[in-house]
Parts: structure tokens; sequence; C-alpha cells
């Protein structure tokens, strides 16, 4: 009988070489739930902004894992027991943490499941992959649902200075080229430490962990919320709610078989939960299909649906302005009157596809989640927020918000 060889390095250009640590963290990146990954976008739209940006959720996902091995390293090393069985736990929870996501990452995520969270989705994929593993993986579901003993266990893989932050921050600077992203990963996780159960920072790591906390928030304003990528992603929501609201109207724009299924049904939690067929169709889900979709869509009847996925497929995107305050609702009102005019719209409801308003925000830490300790040599255990001389918590964890309003370009003015 033919054994295969499961001792495999990747070649990450990020990380440079991993190894994958056993056979059955092996055998779930083989699993086609894993293998998925490959085909989503770990930035959506941001490629029309940042051309190299085309890294996958699965290129994320190997390097979570190996920031995950050196994060076990170093705590073992400092003399804190995690045993074989907790490392695979861990590692596999790491590898799993993002299968819930659909087509182009978090774009789609409120418009073609609707009121579903990816990790609740996630959950999901790794109950069914617990089954088809022999009930392998229930101690990595534990560490992944915060119900394991260990709980710093769980901080690895979710918290406010887990591996999958650490990852996403230096992998979409790599692939962006936005410098102010670049954090020291490696230096990060020399500095953890466990404390009454609960993930610290040496306090000699406390300007790496200033850093981070600056990279993100200027991460945020530069590639995570850039105005060009943003509009794109108003738009490709505004297309699937089209094509909803066509649905509802008994014209069901032509589709690929399990984006339709999507479209004509409003999927819950509910319905993933006791119908295998619903996360079996989502499992089919990714980039591809969306893609094909909007080809189709541009020759649509429907002006709307035909419109908005020509401008975005042709990157001939909405104009996009962002400011402290709401926009003016009368001038909102008459360039919804213009464009309907323009484009010859049925009324003003279909102009609004067009010409809409919202909000974004940001905030580089979070006060009300776990915090981010720093332990000091007398046992002393500080936030962050609090040891720094340099992050104010004013500025740091207050969240900032921003309100946007688009509209086609051909009525700027």
């Amino acid at each position: 009988m033919k054994t295969t060889n499961k001792k495999k390095i990747i070649n990450d250009p990020v990380h440079g070489f991993i190894s994958i640590p056993t056979e059955l963290l092996y055998d779930l990146m083989e699993h086609p739930y894993l293998q998925r990954l490959r085909w989503i976008k770990q930035l959506g739209m941001t490629p029309l902004v940042y051309p190299g940006a085309t890294h996958t959720r699965f290129q994320h996902t190997i390097g979570c894992m190996h920031l995950m091995s050196a994060a076990v390293e170093t705590l073992r090393q400092k003399g804190h027991e995690i045993t074989d069985e907790e490392s695979e736990a861990v590692h596999a929870a790491i590898l799993m943490h993002d299968l819930g996501h659909g087509p182009f990452s978090h774009v789609l995520e409120s418009t073609l499941v609707q009121g579903v969270h990816h990790e609740e989705i996630s959950l999901l994929f790794m109950e069914r992959l617990n089954e088809d593993f022999g009930d392998r993986l229930s101690m990595a579901i534990d560490i992944f649902t915060n119900r394991y003993k260990k709980h710093f266990l769980h901080q690895l893989v979710s918290s406010q200075l887990d591996m999958d932050r650490l990852d996403y921050l230096r992998r979409d600077s790599f692939y962006t080229g936005v410098s102010e992203g670049v954090v020291s990963s490696e230096r990060i996780i020399k500095m953890l430490q466990v404390h009454d159960d609960q993930l610290v920072v040496e306090a000699k790591g406390i300007y790496s962990i200033e850093k981070f906390l600056i990279a993100r928030r200027l991460m945020y304003w530069q590639v995570y919320l850039h105005k060009t990528a943003l509009v794109a992603e108003k738009m490709l929501t505004n297309i699937f709610r089209r094509a909803r609201e066509l649905v509802n109207l008994d014209k069901l724009p032509e589709t690929l078989p399990n984006v339709a299924f999507f479209l004509t049904n409003r999927v819950t939690i509910e319905d993933f939960r006791k119908d295998d067929e619903v996360l079996s169709r989502f499992a089919m889900l990714d980039d591809s299909d969306i893609m094909t979709g909007l080809k189709t869509w541009t020759q649509s009847d429907d002006k709307v649906l035909a419109s908005l996925t020509r401008g975005l497929l042709n990157r001939n995107l909405l104009a996009i302005e962002i400011q402290d305050n709401p926009f003016n609702a009368s001038r909102v009102g008459e360039l919804k009157m213009r464009i309907q005019k323009e484009m010859a719209l049925s009324d003003i409801h279909e102009a609004g596809y067009f010409v809409f308003t919202g909000a974004i925000s940001n905030n580089a830490y979070s006060i009300l989640d776990d915090k981010i300790n720093i332990l000091y040599r007398e046992g002393i255990v500080k936030d962050i927020s609090d040891a720094s001389d340099v992050l104010d918590l004013t500025v740091l964890g207050k969240t900032v918000k921003k309100e946007i309003l688009c509209y086609p370009k051909a009525i700027r003015g």
C-alpha cells in the first residue's frame, strides 16, 4: 500500500519556509473546506487599488499556523505546559478560523447570507470536519469557542494580539506594498508570556506593541478603508441587493446554481444548522462564482444591474466623498433626481443604487475586548494604554467614524 509523504514544507513569501507540524494538520489542510480558501481573496476589492493584493485566505491561514508554531514553542521554552495534543488542537483551531468566509471575504457577508456572521459558519464547518475526522478536532473547537480550560490558548487564536492579526497585518502590508503595516511579528511572539492563564507581553516588548497598534490604525485608513476599495465594495453589495430585489419580482438574473440558491432563499443560521444542504452549497462558493455572475449580469435587461456590474468590472467606479459630519439630505436628494433623469431610471428608488450615503469606522484598540496586558518583573500587569507613555487611550481606543457619499462621476459638481 502506497503511503503519502506528509512531511511537507511550504515556501511562503512572507515567513519563508513553513513546516506542517503533524499529519492531522496536513490532512486538514488537504480537506476541500480548507482548499476552498485558495479561491477567496484576503482583501476583497482591494486589488483595484493595490494590484499586488491578490493573496488569498489560504495563504493567510498557512501563515497563521506558522506563527502559532512559533508562539507555542516560545511559551514552552518559558516553562508553560502545552501538551502535544493541545499544540495540535490550537494549530487546528487557527487553521479553521476563517472557514466561514464567503466570496470576497467580508464584502458579501451581510448581502449574500444576511445576518449570519462568518465565525458562526466557521464553527459549523469545524463541527462537520470533526465528524469527518472522528472527533479528533473536539479540543480545537473547545479552544476556538473559549470553552477549553487553558484560556490563553484561545487568546492565541482570537484576541487583540492573536496570530490572525499578526499575520494579516504583515501579509497585507507585503502584498499591498504599504510599508506602514510592517510589524515585527517574530519579536512580539518572543515577548509573549502567560500570567494567571492570560496571554500577556513582557515589558521589554512594549515598543513592539506600540508599533503594532499604530500600524494597525494606519493600515485601516490606507488599505482596509481605502476610499477606492470601499466604493468598489459598496457597488458589489448594491449589485447583490439589486439581484435579490429582482428575485422578489420573479426576475431571477441568470447565474450559477449555488449563487441562485442564496439569492432566492433568505438563509438564517438556523437553516445552516438544520439543513446540511445549506452548508454544502456555501462550501461551493468562492470568488470565481461571483465573477462569473457579474460577467453574465453585464448583459442583463435590468438597467441598474447591468450598469453597476459593467462599472465594477471595468473599474469605472462611483465617485466617493468622505467627511466627519452627515451629508446634507437635500444635496443627496438632488443628486438622486439628477441621476434618475440622466440614466432614465424608472423611479428614485433605482437612483438610490447609484447615489447613497453610509458610514465607516476604525479603532486600533478596543477597551471593551480582551486587553493587551504588559507584564512587569514584579508581577504587575498593566493594560497597554496605561503602560505606554506614547499611546493615548483617548485616541487609541476612540472609534473614528466618517460619513461617506457615493454618486456617479458624470454628475460630480
